[in-house]
């Protein structure tokens, strides 16, 4: 199953009533795309894509290979189609920094590259984090974004979080035209990094 004819901006709105990192995933018609559940409680990442909230129907698997994150790989899988897209791996010591992952097809080629956009925006958020009653309203000013660039160097897809008192929103925009494999490809890729970013703050 290809994600495909989808209606950008794509938003990413955490659940803030559950313990499980949940998030749904709506157009910019407010129509559901799919909704997406970390499992609790697991030593490796292992995520879930249903079709919507009720999770009637399974639609895509993500896993990690390891359970300590750093250069840690996640595979990304079609439950309808019983297909591999590729996978998304970390980059280690550098992402305490800057965070920046590799996305790669089914034959392991190197295909995109997500990098953040500015390192500071995190080293501040970090810092003002920590101040009483201040840190609390970081979510509403100090927002990271990522752009997915192409091994040929274009930017295809901007990811940027929202401001949000919890820090519960990210919105994805398709810069330029992909092949639904690709686009699917990323989309897995971002769903899990968006899960990532988030836990690391």
């Amino acid at each position: 199953m290809v994600l495909k004819n989808l209606n950008y901006p794509l938003d990413f709105k955490f659940k803030i009533t559950t313990l499980a990192s949940d998030f749904n995933i709506t157009d910019k018609n407010g129509n559901y795309v799919a909704y997406v559940r970390q499992k609790m409680f697991k030593l490796k990442e292992d995520v879930i894509v249903f079709n919507d909230e009720s999770k009637t129907q399974e639609l895509f698997r993500i896993r990690a290979n390891k359970w300590i994150d750093f250069n840690a790989s996640y595979s990304l899988n079609d439950i309808v189609d019983n297909k591999n897209y590729g996978r998304m791996a970390r980059k280690g010591m550098r992402s305490i920094w800057k965070a920046s992952y590799d996305i790669l097809d089914a034959n392991d080629q190197p295909k995109f590259k997500v990098q953040e956009d500015n390192a500071w925006v995190r080293f501040w958020d970090s810092f003002v984090g920590e101040l009483p009653i201040i840190g609390m309203f970081t979510g509403y000013f100090l927002n990271p974004s990522y752009t997915v660039t192409g091994v040929d160097g274009k930017a295809y897809f901007k990811l940027k979080k929202m401001p949000s008192f919890f820090g519960r929103r990210f919105q994805l925009d398709r810069l330029i035209d992909i092949d639904d494999n690709e686009e699917s490809l990323v989309i897995l890729s971002l769903l899990m990094m968006t899960l990532l970013e988030r836990a690391r703050g």
